[in-house]
């Protein structure tokens, strides 16, 4: 026998599992991909000796291959959500809902309907119905009306429902129409501007199909299902994942958003987010959208928060927080570098209310609050959610740095005032008479400039072209302090910047006066 023959048995048994290796791989296709590499094995697949094994390995295979999708899901959680309808008189203070208190190209989706592409930015204008009252009737002026659509969720089987507050802010009149197509009217339990939340409830019936709030935070990746009305289509499902998560967008000092790349659009406010097992993780509330239509980034209030804003305002209609007095900001690398600090985290206070908790405390502007009852607080929005969560008259321990010194403090928490916004009272003023070389600021005296109140240092101008401009100082700021030493003049900013370069700092604290507040600004030291 020749070494071909010897061989022979060999390669006729090398090609028979080369074939039956071929088979396996045809059965599986795709579905392939989806195994993980060492699970292959006689307990994973069976043995191909008959047609009738390899029909059975190729449908298992497709069925491994085939998405599983969400329709399961969607089946449990879309009759819990609700269309919101709404009816609003106009009046100055009730238009303009979708962008209220946003930054720019961030908007609230609420839905108004009316004429297609009749308002700016490609928005709608209202639907302006007229009242019944008119020339005819007693020659009583005409009432206009706007009706719009967002979006809700049954969070009780009694009735109670979730939507946002700008959904239902003003509303004269409420409807919610449910997945089945029945349409019920609902009233306002409570509203939480702060949180852009509000309770509605839905009276005569005791079994409606509810959606339950997540016990835990998401993960970023995790997939997510936004449930809502966009555009009055009512019932639409969109899915994606969660993209972020704390997000800060300038709507408020409680900002902690839920960013999710779900596509969500005018009409979705106020639906919610579920995971893929049916818990609300979030309420959808705002959009980045500088198309006006989805781009894929929407933000949703996470499920803690909703949790806690919902039940007192069933309880109490409204929602109260907690107060310490202090005006803050974020400390920056500059800022820590400024105070000496070794890492820049905690919350500067760049001013403490007179009579407030953290003055009666003592705590002063240039102290910086790292920790509230013995938790850290990373930065200023994490110290805004630490007190707002917690009830007035609660008793608090706050850990602070000041003067380079570590304490804790003992206060009692007051309740929030209702929101007010400060305003400036300095005007333009050619009465400048100093100027501060390489920061490009000129500066007079305040008590010589009207209506700059009599402490601190006016900036009566600014070079565009200056480190000051770039700090965003403005004309009209007051500098009140620099390096945390009073200043009642020119000279006196002067000094305090050359002992700053002599003793070898590369910032120099400022605490500034504006018409957004008082705050404190690190400002870089040229050389020379």
């Amino acid at each position: 026998m020749t070494g071909g023959d010897q061989s022979a048995p060999f390669y006729r048994g090398l090609k028979a599992r080369r074939v039956a290796l071929l088979a396996t791989v045809a059965g599986l296709g795709l579905g392939a991909l989806f195994v993980s590499p060492g699970t292959i094995s006689q307990h994973t697949l069976p043995a191909l000796t008959t047609s009738a094994n390899a029909q059975n390995v190729r449908q298992e295979a497709q069925t491994v291959a085939r998405p599983v999708g969400f329709a399961d899901v969607v089946e449990k959680v879309k009759p819990a959500v609700i269309s919101v309808r709404v009816k609003v008189e106009n009046t100055p203070q009730t238009m303009g809902f979708e962008g209220e208190g946003l930054p720019p190209g961030l908007e609230r989706f609420f839905r108004q309907f009316g004429q297609p592409d009749g308002g700016q930015n490609g928005q709608n204008a209202p639907n302006t119905q007229r009242g019944q009252r008119g020339p005819g009737n007693n020659g009583s002026p005409q009432r206009n009306f706007s009706t719009g659509q967002g979006s809700g969720f049954f969070i009780s089987a009694d009735g109670y429902a979730v939507t946002n507050n700008h959904v239902v802010d003003k509303a004269t009149n409420v409807q919610v129409k449910l997945d089945d197509g029945k349409t019920y009217d609902a009233k306002v339990i409570g509203t939480d501007p702060r949180s852009d939340l509000a309770l509605i409830k839905v009276d005569g019936r005791n079994d409606f199909p509810f959606a339950k709030l997540s016990e835990k935070s998401p993960r970023i990746g995790d997939w997510v299902l936004a449930v809502g009305n966009p555009f009055g289509l009512g019932g639409t499902v969109t899915a994606g994942i969660v993209s972020a998560r704390s997000r800060d967008i300038g709507a408020g000092p409680y900002d902690d958003f839920i960013q999710i790349d779900a596509p969500v659009n005018k009409g979705n406010s106020g639906g919610p987010t579920f995971d893929v097992d049916g818990n609300v993780i979030g309420v959808n509330t705002a959009i980045f959208s500088p198309s006006g239509g989805s781009v894929g980034i929407a933000f949703a209030i996470p499920s803690d928060t909703v949790k806690t804003v919902i039940m007192q305002l069933k309880d109490h209609g409204s929602v109260t927080r907690g107060w310490i007095g202090v005006q803050i900001q974020p400390v920056t690398s500059e800022i820590a570098d400024s105070l000496g600090l070794k890492k820049a985290e905690g919350a500067l206070v760049a001013e403490a209310q007179a009579n407030g908790p953290a003055a009666k405390a003592g705590i002063g502007s240039g102290a910086v609050i790292i920790s509230v009852n013995g938790s850290p607080v990373t930065d200023a929005r994490d110290l805004a959610k630490k007190i707002g969560s917690m009830a007035p008259g609660a008793s608090v321990k706050v850990g602070v740095i000041e003067k380079g010194s570590e304490k804790t403090v003992t206060t009692t928490l007051g309740e929030l005032p209702a929101q007010r916004d400060a305003k400036a009272d300095t005007k333009d003023n050619d009465q400048s008479d100093s100027d501060v070389g390489k920061l490009g600021l000129t500066l007079a005296p305040a008590g010589s400039v009207a209506g700059a109140g009599s402490q601190g240092v006016v900036i009566t101008g600014v070079d565009p072209n200056g480190s000051a401009s770039d700090a965003g100082f403005k004309t009209g700021d007051v500098i009140l302090d620099v390096a945390g030493k009073a200043v009642s003049n020119p000279g006196d900013v002067r000094k305090a910047l050359t002992d700053a370069r002599d003793g070898g700092k590369k910032n120099i604290l400022m605490r500034v006066k504006s018409g957004e507040g008082t705050r404190f600004v690190a400002m870089p030291l040229s050389r020379g």
